[in-house]
């Protein structure tokens, strides 16, 4: 990897680990999100762990984008109207209270963002779409979770293909129409936000990817898991190095305005 000044913020997710009346709560970051924002979008991942949503503006001025995990738990229904179906199912609030403000500061702001699984939804529910809470009990939908148990490498196998829009920058990234991705989730996409655009669906119709229209900058997200082992997939490598070429597009700008401050003061 070549040596980048460039910071992506990534947020923690909040758990109670431990063993059963002695559990302790923990800020956590998987290691492959972190391992693919330094080796696919050649960037350092930096974490907030303890950021309230009203520090957002100020936080997001020190950092060159922001990557969305996924995660084991759901956004919050109550985020777009509905109530718990499944209350055995994890949650995690205060995610979610940091993370949608988030969504709404990067695109005002013109920060470059990229959602994988739970980003994905978390950008859907931010900008005023809604989700299924369990798209396997939805009519014509398949089930797209991973088979529990499995060793990660066929948990993380690839499960179908998407089909992606024509012309998109997806269909630039996976050099054709169609192109196989993993498939690990639960929650997916209901409503679409009217801000953003279907840009691959999977084979029963289940949207695979989105972006943000008229965006000033990269703002796509992806329901499926590139950061697996982005290193070895040419279409996974591809997203991460455009978000990468955005995140430094934007570190240049920010080097080029922080210099104009440090004149101003001479």
């Amino acid at each position: 990897m070549k040596s980048s000044p460039c910071m992506v913020w990534l947020p923690a997710d909040h758990k109670l680990l431990g063993d059963h009346d002695h559990q302790m709560p923990f800020l956590v970051l998987g290691d492959k999100y972190a391992r693919a924002v330094r080796d696919g979008v050649e960037a350092q991942p930096v974490m907030f762990p303890l950021a309230d949503a009203h520090q957002v503006e100020h936080l997001l001025s020190m950092v060159d984008g922001v990557m969305l995990t996924g995660s084991h738990a759901n956004v919050h229904p109550s985020h777009f109207g509905q109530e718990v179906t499944d209350p055995s199912l994890p949650l995690d609030t205060a995610r979610d209270a940091l993370t949608l403000a988030l969504v709404r500061a990067c695109v005002r702001m013109g920060v470059p963002l990229l959602g994988i699984c739970r980003g994905f939804q978390e950008i859907n529910v931010a900008l005023g779409g809604s989700l299924y809470q369990q798209v396997q009990d939805v009519p014509g939908r398949m089930d797209h979770r991973e088979p529990k148990g499995a060793p990660f490498d066929e948990q993380y196998g690839l499960a179908h293909a998407i089909r992606v829009a024509p012309g998109s920058v997806f269909e630039q990234w996976a050099g054709g129409p169609e192109v196989m991705v993993n498939s690990l989730h639960g929650q997916g996409i209901d409503r679409l936000a009217d801000s953003l655009e279907a840009l691959a669906h999977a084979p029963d119709g289940q949207i695979e990817a989105v972006g943000l229209k008229n965006a000033s900058t990269f703002a796509y997200a992806v329901q499926f898991h590139p950061e697996w082992r982005c290193t070895e997939n040419p279409f996974y490598l591809a997203i991460f190095h455009a978000f990468g070429k955005a995140c430094r597009q934007r570190y240049s700008a920010r080097l080029q305005h922080m210099d104009l401050e440090r004149h101003c003061r001479d």
